[in-house]
């Protein structure tokens, strides 16, 4: 049997791993994001070819015994130049190893449904659906970017909890948790304080404005209604994310099963009960994933690549 090894590469962190035949991961390790509109196409590469080499340096291998690599890669798709630029850059690097390039979410879309049938959510800072039809078919929905899209993402949940703490301190809302909560953690003394503190520390950094989500769940389950309702209106734009792909494609049962998988789902029933509700709607069925996104990355390979 020969080695396989899958990638799957974020805007925070990649992860890697290495298996056989079997699909099962026998090494894995885990490096900073690859996203190269945060670092560069060049040291994309670099990351990559390093933590390549790391993980054959481990299993005491070498790239001549690997059939193949498959590599989830953000914003893969959405750039036709940037695309062929580093996919060229990517197979020179990590010849002979083949490589199969593909949208980081088509690799969580292989885990949580085992490259079955369905659709796969994924609500971390961004958002986005990857769905696969009875006849084979894959489209993509959503990650339009956070400036106009992502909606339901922890960026978009981020951005309406400071809307709703301006306007609790306004009084055009009701001051609840959310608020003193805020407060009390940026040590306010004036409630305008949060102006600078947002416009110049967190504002320029997608993953902390994807952070200020948090305040919503920790106010939620405090009790506030206000910021729980934030999660309600997470919930239908996630369903209507799902459902652009639904409409879309051909499916073998009238009930179509959706996973889900980031970093808002840790909000736990507060954003998986109303997405529930509101998928069960329109004929879907929530699920939690089967496997993560490094484990699909593994099982593309396989599938890609055994002889």
């Amino acid at each position: 049997m020969g080695w396989y090894i899958g990638i799957d590469g974020g805007g925070t962190k990649t992860a890697f791993c290495l298996g056989r035949d079997d699909k099962k991961p026998l090494y894995c390790l885990r490096r900073s994001g690859c996203s190269y509109q945060e670092i560069g196409a060049e040291r994309v590469v670099e990351l990559i070819t390093e933590g390549v080499n790391s993980l054959l340096t481990e299993a005491g291998i070498t790239a001549d015994d690997c059939n193949g690599c498959c590599i989830g890669l953000p914003c893969y798709g959405e750039n036709k130049k940037m695309d062929v630029s580093i996919e060229a850059k990517l197979v020179k690097a990590l010849a002979p190893i083949p490589v199969y390039i593909v949208n980081d979410g088509v690799v969580g879309w292989a885990g949580s449904l085992e490259c079955g049938e369905g659709v796969h959510l994924v609500a971390g800072t961004g958002s986005m659906a990857f769905g696969k039809g009875v006849d084979d078919t894959i489209i993509r929905t959503g990650g339009w970017c956070e400036f106009f899209g992502d909606e339901g993402s922890c960026y978009w949940v981020g951005r309406k909890v400071m809307s709703l703490f301006s306007k609790q301190a306004d009084g055009r809302a009701p001051k609840s948790a959310l608020y003193d909560i805020i407060k009390a953690d940026y040590n306010l003394t004036e409630d305008f304080e949060i102006i600078d503190i947002i416009i110049n520390d967190i504002a320029p950094h997608r993953e902390k404005v994807a952070a200020f989500q948090m305040y919503a769940q920790k106010a939620a389950e405090a009790g506030d209604t206000s910021a729980a309702d934030l999660y309600t209106k997470a919930a239908e734009e996630l369903a209507q994310i799902v459902m652009g792909i639904v409409n879309q494609l051909r499916w073998s049962s009238n009930e179509v099963t959706v996973s889900y998988f980031g970093g808002l789902f840790k909000a736990g029933d507060l954003i998986l009960t109303p997405l529930k509700e509101k998928l069960s709607k329109y004929g879907c069925r929530l699920v939690p994933p089967k496997q993560g996104a490094t484990e699909g990355a593994l099982l593309l390979a396989v599938n890609k690549f055994s002889k």
